[in-house]
């Protein structure tokens, strides 16, 4: 039976806040700051936990390891050698924002039945432009049965930032879908990440139907504003699109098109006038999980932020009170991973599937999240500064917590792989 499996990224050892991604606000704006990867991780787990009580089906994608290695040889360097800048990018813990991880067009779109998944490149950020390798790794082993087909990155100099720029919309997960691929022209001061070229390439090689598959430009406004990526303007699931109403360049295009291809299709508007750019970015309303409940209906996971702010919580509780698709909010508290630039959503790759295709390491229930917060309790530093990040002992520290937590998954064959 085809499942939405939502696939968690859980929050390395390495999480720090190094203020390496240029027009993610967040991250710039939290530069040099102390950060906690043993609460962060926790903190992912405890919103893992909360996905299991909904009775969703949750999975788990792993650290990557770090420091990278094999990029600093590629320089011509070592860590203890390289410049401070690249040891900062070697170090970087953002795979665990899984939204970037891959692109996944699941069976029912694909012409061959089977579920596609192409790994990210991420090639305009350099701490993020060597993460496509490990994971790629591990896409490999969740996704080894002949159900999936996995594929490399799409090469350079085509930008390709995963499923953050990706929406999947039908009328239930297990049909066929119309599937968007948001595209970025300009960003005013903040680069563009996502490229058309990039996205084409993608929908051609998982063999998606050509009058079910849409592309569409983010607006200038929103990447100048600070949606460095779309998920953090807009979100779909099954028949709902969620958006601000500036999200799209041409949204009445889209929204034609769109209707055009899934008659059945609610698109929920947040009106400028009531939540503003800015309020949406810095509350990530819209990096949100909008999720489809076993007993019904739709809720929306979001961060604590959104709860926070006046017009967004304002907005939020008209919405539910009416008599649209959502009908649930659900808080969680991910404020390591919202301080970094990545809310709910930013953690989580979306997968539709059988649950039985997928090795069984990569799905986590309750028991197996308690031996996975033991390992973080026991490994995962307590706090790291910017001074830190040269210090040998921690560097040691972060490579031995890794390697626990995948002798207590059974995982080894991924740290001989990555």
């Amino acid at each position: 039976m085809l499942t939405e499996i939502n696939f968690d990224g859980l929050i390395g050892p390495s999480h720090n806040y190094a203020g390496l991604s240029h027009g993610n606000l967040a991250a710039t704006n939290n530069a040099g700051k102390v950060s906690q990867p043993r609460a962060a991780a926790l903190e992912g787990i405890a919103k893992m936990r909360a996905n299991l009580a909904l009775g969703l089906t949750q999975g788990i994608l792993l650290p990557l390891a770090r420091p990278d290695h094999d990029w600093l040889a590629s320089l011509a360097t070592s860590y203890a050698d390289a410049a401070p800048h690249l040891q900062a990018q070697a170090l970087s813990a953002s795979a665990m924002w899984a939204a970037n991880a891959a692109t996944v067009s699941p069976a029912p779109d694909t012409a061959d039945g089977r579920c596609h998944l192409s790994a990210a490149n991420l090639v305009t950020m350099p701490h993020r432009s060597h993460e496509w390798r490990g994971t790629l790794a591990q896409l490999r082993i969740a996704f080894a049965d002949p159900a999936f087909a996995v594929h490399d990155a799409v090469p350079a100099p085509f930008g390709d930032e995963g499923a953050a720029n990706h929406m999947r919309l039908c009328v239930e997960h297990g049909r066929p879908a119309v599937e968007v691929f948001v595209y970025g022209v300009s960003g005013g001061p903040f680069p563009a990440r996502q490229h058309r070229e990039a996205s084409a390439s993608i929908a051609r090689r998982h063999r998606l139907d050509p009058a079910r598959t849409l592309f569409v430009a983010q607006s200038e406004a929103a990447i100048a504003a600070g949606a460095f990526h779309n998920d953090v303007v807009a979100v779909a699931n099954e028949r709902v699109l969620f958006t601000h109403e500036l999200a799209f360049e041409d949204k009445d295009s889209f929204y034609r098109e769109l209707r055009e291809a899934l008659p059945e299709v609610e698109i929920v508007e947040v009106p400028a006038a009531r939540v503003s750019l800015a309020d949406a970015v810095s509350s990530y309303l819209f990096n949100a999980q909008l999720v489809t409940l076993p007993s019904g209906g739709m809720a929306l996971i979001l961060p604590e932020e959104a709860r926070e702010n006046a017009a967004v919580w304002s907005w939020l509780q008209d919405m539910v009170a009416g008599n649209g698709p959502i009908r649930q909010l659900e808080v969680v508290d991910v404020r390591q991973s919202m301080a970094n630039g990545g809310g709910p959503a930013c953690l989580r790759l979306r997968v539709v599937c059988d649950p039985a295709t997928v090795d069984p390491r990569f799905l986590v229930d309750n028991a197996k999240l308690d031996r996975i917060a033991a390992v973080v309790a026991a490994h995962w530093p307590e706090r790291i500064d910017g001074a830190m990040i040269a210090d040998p002992a921690l560097i040691a520290t972060i490579e031995r917590a890794r390697a626990a937590l995948l002798e207590a998954l059974g995982l080894d064959d991924l740290g001989m792989s990555d």
